[in-house]
């Protein structure tokens, strides 16, 4: 190798390890932590459970009082006549005619079969469903993350078993060149490891194309460009301790789809506390302070001003109304009935998913072990294999079927740990309990 040519490899080494080292490793608390800051969907939760939190006033219920200005300015121009009574009578063309009227007003519902502490109740309520909604949105957002992380760890997993793979299958081509240019081997052994050396790198950069496409759809749970680039750890750590029971008893608690039916139940019966204070009377007082001036240019009266304070209250009671108070209160009766069903179906519905995602649990972490097994024994029937292939005592299918059983197993090991992780990501999401 001349001076150039080691120049140049020396400066595409360089060139690697500052990619490499550029390159970021991102961990899974890091990537909860983006997802919280940036992810559209928390956005938008965050800001509806805040216009919930905004709403619950007491003005907003309806116990303040409400003050109204007002102005109301009339000017006409007509053509009049006057009779009078002894039979004269005056007419004025264009005669103008202008009043102004002005003020302030004060209102305020004193009573109103306490409704309006009801409705106050039930703004606090529909804060407290917006709150869930949003734990609801967290509790999938991060859920994704974590599986969509887990994904890229297993991939890079079986990124590094097809790196083995064909390092292996290139000493196997060696071997079967040097056997071939040394008349101990056919030229259809070195054109067989060759096609097999050829697989396996349709089989990497097929990998590798998943990986990279991986990337980004993390990215696009992170709400970042989703050509940033990036590593993931390659540690999955499975938590082995979880207990169904545990699980049922926190979901009943912490899971917010069951808590969001159980707020809809609460803010049914106020519903109808605010129906049934429709059977009672309404009392309202009322003041204010008003100012009126009006002209004529035909009349008895040119000008007139007035100005004072009004008040006094008004109050009404609904005595028939078609049996409509009826009707109302028949209907929020059935609407409280209908969410306790939905409480009950909700609750039916998590603890099925809560077993059946248990009982996926419990096999993914059995596989688990089988699985680390087989990729020991994979690995020592491999290096067995390699060492008889050396020296010539075995076929090319027969290794080829060793290294083949080693990937496999590799690969199966992997996939055991990344389904055992989706199982406990969904069991502690179902239970409202991921660490975040």
């Amino acid at each position: 190798m001349n001076i150039k040519n080691i120049y140049c490899t020396l400066l595409i080494l360089f060139a690697c390890v500052i990619q490499a080292n550029a390159q970021e490793v991102l961990t899974i608390e890091q990537a909860m932590t983006i997802a919280l800051e940036n992810n559209f969907e928390i956005k938008i939760a965050k800001n509806n459970s805040k216009i919930g939190e905004t709403n619950v006033t007491v003005g907003n219920a309806g116990m303040l009082p409400t003050a109204t200005a007002s102005i109301v300015d009339n000017n006409n121009i007509t053509n009049s006549t006057q009779v009078r009574q002894d039979g004269t009578s005056t007419t004025l063309d264009n005669a103008k005619n202008n009043s102004l009227n002005y003020g302030v007003s004060l209102g305020w519902t004193v009573f109103d079969g306490m409704k309006m502490f009801a409705r106050y109740d039930q703004l606090k309520e529909l804060q407290k469903l917006g709150d869930a909604e949003l734990k609801r949105t967290i509790l999938v957002k991060i859920g994704q993350v974590n599986s969509a992380y887990y994904d890229l760890v297993q991939q890079q997993h079986q990124l590094a078993a097809l790196d083995t793979t064909i390092v292996i299958s290139k000493q196997r081509l060696t071997l079967a060149q040097n056997r071939f240019s040394i008349g101990k081997a056919s030229k259809l052994e070195v054109l067989n490891a060759q096609v097999d050396l050829n697989s396996d790198q349709v089989a990497l950069l097929r990998q590798k194309e998943s990986y990279a496409n991986a990337k980004i759809l993390l990215n696009q749970y992170l709400a970042r460009d989703p050509q940033i680039d990036f590593k993931v750890t390659n540690e999955v750590v499975v938590d082995n301790k979880l207990v169904l029971v545990d699980l049922m008893e926190l979901a009943q608690k912490q899971n917010p789809a069951l808590e969001a039916q159980v707020i809809n139940k609460r803010i049914a019966e106020l519903q109808l506390k605010q129906v049934r204070a429709d059977r009672y009377p309404v009392l309202r007082l009322t003041t204010g302070y008003n100012f009126a001036e009006s002209e004529s240019s035909l009349g008895f009266t040119s000008e007139n001003s007035s100005r004072g304070l009004n008040y006094g209250f008004n109050a009404s009671m609904n005595i028939f109304d078609g049996f409509n108070q009826h009707r109302n209160e028949k209907v929020a009766k059935m609407q409280i009935e209908n969410t306790q069903i939905a409480i009950e179906q909700q609750g039916m519905i998590l603890n099925t998913q809560l077993s059946t995602a248990f009982q996926t649990y419990m096999t993914n972490l059995e596989l688990i072990e089988l699985e680390e097994d087989n990729e020991a024994i994979a690995k020592q029937n491999l290096d067995i294999t390699l060492d008889k292939f050396k020296i010539g005592t075995i076929t090319t299918i027969d290794f080829r079927t060793a290294q083949l059983n080693y990937v496999n197993a590799k690969v199966r090991y992997s996939n055991a740990q990344y389904e055992a992780k989706l199982s406990e990501i969904a069991l502690k999401e179902l239970a409202g309990n991921i660490t975040f």
